[in-house]
């Protein structure tokens, strides 16, 4: 049986990967997983998904030389125990020092699957060092896929690889469960009690890390001058705060606490019954890879508000299943939020369109198969 290393940053990334390393590996491969903290999660992991786990403990989100050196040692020592036939890594830090320790240890197939592209918000010094990063890592690489058709014209378009790029089928990195996420009768009940608590005849959500590269204060705006004209609407924030990774400003924390209609729900394991609560997903994002949530949305069938960035440009369909606004605009944020309030018959169609659209592109187990091939097409 050929080993697999699948590499994350932190063990909190194998969410984005559940049912697809037990897939793969009853499917002929052992797979294990290799993470940073926290370890917990990556035990849970382990367990739900009948796999060995690593930990490599000095892996960690920030660029800090001395814990990314260690490191790269950490990860050089377990490719060299393990001997796979494979490593395969996603996100970032997890992909840049997982690909240089197995392009070191000579692992023959060295797959990248290219996520969110952090350098597009960057400046200066430090967009040269992410996108440095990026070209070494994928120079390491055997393979890269890009998780969409975005992601790969931004790799073009900055001369990070002059490898092949191909997504997987329609893109996403896992696809979705879509009898997980459907409106059953036990998911309804959750949502009714939720919106009876929260109360208002039109909720918003945003579902993500409450940071500033997900458009949080734009958001935030945005809904303020939403809500001087419809008092009733009211906003969820379902995601935990990074104050030592990508920090909202002090005004943006006051406004959250201050603001009645707004709630902050915090990081929930099962984003279900908020997404049924609902009316519409707001997500206006910086910069994404392929966004799950906003998948997930469209299988509950909520119409979306996205920015137009990759991924999110490739779910929504401008007028079909949502409204597209550009990043950074709170403007035309605003704008979008008022019509899904006041053009009540285009939402009930956008809602109805929701769910169809995603249905046949991002079936998780058309993704799953689609990968078992790429490994077995390795084999042969």
């Amino acid at each position: 049986m050929k080993k697999v290393l699948r590499i994350v940053t932190s063990s909190v990334s194998f969410d984005l990967l559940i049912g697809q390393l037990r897939f793969l590996s009853e499917n002929g491969f052992e797979i294990i997983g290799v993470s940073g903290e926290p370890e917990d999660k990556a035990k849970n992991t382990g367990e739900k998904e009948g796999i060995r786990t690593i930990l490599i403990k000095h892996l960690v989100r920030p660029i800090n030389p001395t814990k990314d050196i260690k490191a790269l040692l950490e990860l050089i020592r377990v490719i060299k125990e393990e001997k796979p036939f494979i490593v395969h890594a996603n996100t970032p830090k997890g992909s840049f020092l997982g690909m240089l320790a197995a392009k070191f240890c000579r692992v023959p197939h060295r797959i990248y699957t290219v996520t969110g592209l952090r350098f597009e918000t960057a400046t200066g010094f430090f967009r040269w060092l992410l996108i440095t990063m990026e070209r070494i890592t994928c120079a390491c690489a055997t393979k890269v896929i890009p998780e969409g058709d975005g992601v790969a014209a931004t790799l073009q378009r900055e001369r990070i690889t002059s490898k092949p790029l191909k997504k997987i089928l329609n893109g996403s990195i896992n696809g979705i469960d879509i009898e997980y996420f459907s409106l059953t009768d036990s998911i309804k009940k959750e949502a009714i009690q939720i919106r009876q608590e929260i109360g208002g005849k039109f909720i918003f959500i945003f579902v993500g890390r409450i940071v500033r590269d997900k458009g949080i204060k734009e958001l935030l705006e945005a809904f303020q001058h939403l809500q001087s004209e419809h008092p009733e609407c009211k906003l969820l924030l379902v995601g935990r705060q990074e104050p030592d990774l990508d920090p909202i400003s002090k005004e943006t924390i006051l406004i959250i606490k201050d603001n009645q209609a707004i709630s902050e729900i915090g990081w929930q394991a099962d984003v279900r019954p908020w997404l049924a609560a609902s009316d519409a997903l707001v997500f206006p994002s910086y910069r994404e890879g392929f966004p799950n949530v906003v998948i997930q949305a469209c299988a509950m069938s909520l119409p979306s508000v996205v920015t137009d960035i990759n991924g999110c440009n490739e779910i929504i369909i401008e007028g079909e299943n949502g409204y597209i606004v550009p990043t950074h605009n709170t403007q035309a944020l605003y704008e979008a939020m008022r019509k899904l309030i006041e053009n009540t018959s285009t939402t009930v169609k956008m809602a109805q369109e929701a769910r169809p659209l995603i249905l046949n592109r991002y079936e998780q187990k058309n993704i799953w198969e689609a990968i078992l091939s790429e490994y077995q097409r390795l084999i042969t």
